[in-house]
């Protein structure tokens, strides 16, 4: 089931974007920049959509609408639910999102060390748009038209 985000899910969205980010850490020896985002703030300015099963959050997408796009800051899932196809439901579910707000390209950014990450995006049809340093490593930033 999918619900709307609201102040009362921010601990729940920090807890499951640091236990999705987490395995990342080592690879680029740092947190990734979901892990340091104060929640109670993105829920009330950013559209997040939870994703629950028996009652129990198991993914996230965090979207920012914009005149010419959706931007999609953040999609994480929880490690015991990854491999199940839950990333490309929740891009599924940002089309439709872009689609009744009349927008018509989606749009994100991930680090170019995160190779499951740009694997997925690019099997969903996303280009890249841009690539450039941050810090000691480098941000790709992806686009798709609807």
């Amino acid at each position: 089931m999918m619900r709307r985000a609201g102040l009362a899910d921010a601990d729940a969205v920090r807890d499951l974007t640091r236990a999705a980010y987490a395995p990342w850490v080592p690879l680029i020896g740092r947190e990734p920049m979901p892990m340091r985002v104060d929640y109670a703030r993105a829920v009330l300015d950013h559209r997040i959509d939870l994703l629950e099963e028996a009652g129990h959050l198991v993914a996230l997408i965090e979207m920012v609408p914009h005149p010419d796009h959706l931007w999609l800051e953040n999609l994480a899932v929880h490690p015991d639910h990854q491999g199940r196809g839950l990333g490309r439901h929740l891009m599924r579910h940002a089309e439709a999102v872009a689609s009744v707000l009349g927008l018509t390209e989606l749009r994100l950014l991930t680090n170019a060390a995160f190779a499951a990450n740009l694997r997925l995006y690019d099997s969903l049809g996303f280009a890249v748009t841009a690539r450039t340093p941050f810090m000691g490593g480098f941000t790709v930033y992806f686009a798709r038209k609807l």
